[in-house]
């Protein structure tokens, strides 16, 4: 765990190494001042003159500015230490996260990953800060002060010798006690902020359900979870200055009475008036720095766990990594899954698909149906490899996907999740993750065929306006629309559209297919859909059941052979006669499958092209371009 901490520290070794070489400095000057300060005493006892008392006067300013030039320098030198050594670190975990494969993120939340980026990483920058600091200033002194003690008492620092050990022994009793705690308080930390960040991104839920006082509820229990563990931990942290207090009184009670007989019984001879203010000097050093010890000891037992937690995302090994010679060249966008299995885990029972003998050519046009849960995003999942097959082989172009180059391969396998993510910036940034380099005209020409510029030209910044975190200024369909378009930058072999339009209604997703047909006729196309109007142009149209293929043809073969398909196709496009009855919907919306919402259209004869029809009634209700967006 060191070790790998320690491969942060980098460019920022040369103050590190520095830090405790001026706080040996500070060490040395804090040790000579007593010394000296007992030698002006005896002079001055002796009846020095002020000429005889300058001198040491001198010596001792020197020192003292020495001293304090030491503590300037060490605190310099330490602060940019641990503040770079926690930027580095940052850094690191940050890019370990960035090298995860779908895989590696499912073995860790979203907010631990946070609670791990923020306060796991400034606990043990602290920790840091003690240790190359007041952990070498504080032995050293400790160590230090009990020599100059021996040095100037005699048998009379022996009481020091002895009050260490025990005070040593109470606080390993203290780490090996509030450690567990700090274990299990951390976990509760990532349990509290996924809180915080499951009410956040659902606000509007929370909201539209009057459930604030439900969730107030809920977080003040998780809160006061963290605090009752903290409040245990803090209490027995707290024994330290009590423990450390009742040995400084002791040990002051011992050395004044003691050395107050000594000077009184002795005349001096065995311990005299300047060498018993040394000793109690020392003796507050010593003292002072195994109290500083259990600081310390304290904010190391904290940051312990945190550095394990830090350690276990940077050593995660990524699951998914480019083979020793990766291919870099693609031939065609041609797919083929060779009897392919897959299971999310080693540990998973269940097979998220079985025996999956598919063979997609370049340029052709695949929809995929299958009801939630039918492994439809896991099959897609495995050609621009986010996760790897289980058992069988995916190949693109010819070539086995595990032998490409991971980010050739996603360059050229264009991937618009189910759930569409922007970020915050404008739209050309958002853009432009699919094309860096790609010019305003381009920007142009892919939105207007994912159907986006014209909404675009009514916001008054048009390609500069400032999109929110999340998307959340524009609606679900605008959204999707804005995905594909920056998917089209890409220029892909193969396009994957994973349910990419559902929330725009059925004339904007007729033109989307049709733009795309045209734009990108070369690539293969694989559309994932719960409308058959989506797909029911396509070449063909695979049919998944629970991870199975349950039917593979044109739309007109499916119909005849496939049960799942036809039964899909006839909820979702009504007869005349049940128009009559007074069901005549159109299934809008993002869970289309599930048949949640619906649109009640016009009265219309019936026809043998019903999704022809449905885009014509929606023309006439919507003269100008299009249903709304959003359910």
């Amino acid at each position: 765990m060191i070790k790998t901490l320690m491969a942060s520290i980098r460019e920022y070794r040369r103050a590190a190494i520095a830090t405790p070489i001026i706080v040996t400095g500070e060490v040395v000057m804090e040790v000579a001042i007593p010394f000296v300060t007992a030698q002006l005493i005896n002079v001055i006892q002796a009846g020095a003159t002020l000429g005889e008392m300058l001198p040491y006067a001198g010596v001792l300013v020197g020192m003292a500015l020495a001293s304090l030039a030491f503590g300037i320098g060490a605190g310099i030198t330490c602060s940019q230490a641990s503040c770079g050594f926690a930027k580095n670190l940052r850094h690191d975990v940050f890019a370990a996260v960035q090298r995860f494969s779908f895989a590696n993120i499912d073995q860790f939340s979203a907010s631990s990953l946070v609670t791990r980026l923020t306060t796991d990483i400034t606990n043990v920058q602290l920790a840091y800060m003690m240790i190359i600091r007041t952990a070498v200033r504080c032995p050293l002194l400790l160590i230090a002060g009990i020599v100059m003690a021996f040095i100037m008492a005699g048998p009379m620092a022996f009481v020091f010798v002895v009050i260490v050990p025990i005070l040593g022994f109470g606080l390993y009793k203290v780490v090996r006690t509030v450690h567990p705690i700090f274990r299990s308080v951390f976990h509760k930390y990532d349990a509290l902020n996924e809180s915080i960040e499951e009410n956040v991104t659902g606000m509007r839920d929370v909201k539209s359900y009057v459930r604030q006082d439900y969730e107030k509820q809920k977080f003040g229990v998780a809160a006061q979870d963290v605090c009752r563990d903290f409040t245990r931990a803090e209490k027995i942290l707290a024994l330290n200055t009590p423990m450390m207090n009742f040995a400084v009184y002791t040990v002051f009670v011992v050395v004044i009475q003691f050395g107050s007989y000594l000077i009184i019984s002795s005349k001096g001879t065995l311990l005299n008036v300047g060498q018993f203010s040394a000793l109690t000097t020392y003796g507050f050093m010593i003292l002072m720095a195994l109290m500083m010890v259990s600081m310390v000891f304290a904010m190391i037992v904290m940051a312990q766990e945190s550095a394990e937690r830090i350690v276990e995302v940077i050593e995660t090994e990524p699951t998914i990594e480019n083979p020793a010679h990766p291919v870099t060249e693609m031939v065609d966008g041609s797919i083929d899954f060779d009897h392919v299995t897959f299971k999310y885990s080693e540990k998973a029972e269940h097979r998220a698909l079985a025996d999956i003998d598919l063979h997609i050519k370049s340029g052709e046009t695949l929809g995929v149906m299958g009801g939630t849960g039918s492994a439809k995003t896991s099959l897609v999942n495995l050609i621009s490899r986010l996760y790897d097959v289980t058992e069988g082989s995916v190949k693109v172009g010819g070539v086995d996907v595990r032998d490409y180059d991971l980010d050739y391969l996603r360059n050229n396998v264009a991937v618009v999740l189910q759930k569409n993510v922007l970020f915050s910036g404008t739209i050309k940034e958002n853009l432009r993750w699919g094309d860096p380099d790609a010019t305003y005209d381009e920007l142009v020409e892919v939105c207007k065929l994912a159907q986006a510029d014209e909404f675009i030209q009514t916001f008054p910044k048009k390609y500069d306006t400032y999109i929110e975190q999340g998307g959340t200024n524009v609606s679900g369909g605008q959204k999707q629309r804005l995905c594909i378009a920056r998917a089209l930058l890409k220029h892909p072999k193969v396009l994957i559209l994973d349910d990419s339009t559902s929330a725009v209604d059925t004339k904007t997703d007729a033109l989307i297919r049709e733009g795309l047909a045209q734009y990108l006729p070369e690539t293969t196309k694989i559309i994932i859909a719960q409308r058959t109007s989506s797909v029911e142009h396509a070449d063909r149209i695979l049919v998944l059941d629970n991870g199975h293929i349950a039917g593979l043809g044109t739309h007109d073969e499916l119909m005849q052979t496939c049960d799942i398909y036809r039964d899909t196709y006839e909820q979702q496009n009504r007869t005349g006669a049940e128009e009559d009855l007074g069901d005549d919907s159109v299934v809008e919306g993002e869970e289309a499958a599930e048949g949640a919402v619906t649109e009640q259209l016009p009265e219309a004869p019936a026809t043998p092209d019903v999704a022809g029809t449905v885009i014509a009634l929606e023309e006439n209700a919507n003269p100008e371009g299009g249903a709304a967006d959003e359910q």
